[in-house]
């Protein structure tokens, strides 16, 4: 009779050991099923064994699922973790062109603009008569209405005198467009002194660099555009973001082109 109660109570442990366990449930589905909050007070280890303790990972490190059938591992990933309040860089738009402005070289004057004002419509030629410079053109959405936006315009400007030994000068200024309005203009201005070893050629790097606060959600396009203001010799060669002419040995397209690189950053929120 002792021999029969033995092995009745072993086999009752046994069935057991190889059962699940549900916490805050009747039909558990796995192993270990809790249905409810977990407080865990101490690290938490995986991969461990029958004879060995699992491993707790290291400070920083997160948990990663292997896939089915496999423990998950500790990895060290090179992810910044941003916290509420801070803004996260969403996304950065670059573009080069080397086609320039050439439209505003000898023969053309200035439109006498000096001053301009944000908002300032593109197509308004009582603010200036702008010439477009196509190929720096993005468009993109903005889906957070609490946001900056960084413009970095960068371009070469040449200029070359009717004559090598008679100084010459020429004002003009660069702006950035978002949707056709002005957000960020900066004049400024060439000048060739007696400058015969370039045969009366000037070169010049122009550059513009802006933060926009709090643009609207929605499509937003952005261009860049330059006009000439004033001139002391129309018959002054100019062009801006490529050489007057490729016939010169000074310069070329490529190391004047004309780049635009602009940053998207949003405020971080967590909903709940």
């Amino acid at each position: 009779m002792k021999n029969t109660v033995y092995y009745f109570v072993i086999g009752l442990f046994s069935a057991q050991a190889y059962g699940q366990v549900g916490i805050g449930t009747n039909a558990p589905n796995a192993t270990l099923d809790v249905n409810g909050k977990t407080t865990l007070r101490k690290e938490l280890r995986v991969g461990g064994t029958s004879v060995q303790a699992g491993n707790a990972g290291l400070n920083g490190q997160v948990l990663v699922s292997q896939g089915e059938g496999l423990s998950p591992e500790w990895k060290s990933l090179n992810v910044s973790f941003m916290e509420e309040g801070q803004y996260k860089l969403i996304n950065s738009y670059l573009s080069s062109d080397q086609t320039g402005i050439t439209t505003l070289s000898n023969g053309i004057s200035g439109d006498n603009v000096y001053k301009n004002n944000v908002g300032d419509n593109i197509t308004d030629t009582s603010k200036g008569v702008w010439n477009k410079i196509a190929g720096l053109e993005n468009n993109f959405i903005i889906k957070n209405g609490k946001n900056r936006l960084t413009y970095q315009f960068q371009t070469g400007v040449e200029m070359k005198a009717p004559s090598a030994t008679t100084p010459q000068n020429i004002s003009f200024t660069c702006g950035v467009f978002r949707n056709g309005q002005l957000v960020a203009v900066r004049p400024d201005k060439i000048s060739s002194n007696n400058n015969s070893e370039k045969a009366g050629i000037q070169d010049y790097i122009f550059t513009l660099n802006y933060t926009e606060q709090n643009v609207p959600i929605g499509n937003q396009k952005v261009e860049v555009a330059c006009r000439k203001i004033d001139t002391s010799s129309p018959n002054t060669e100019f062009a801006i973001g490529r050489n007057v002419s490729n016939a010169n040995t000074v310069s070329n397209a490529f190391s004047l082109e004309s780049m635009i690189k602009i940053d998207v950053i949003e405020y971080v929120t967590y909903k709940n």
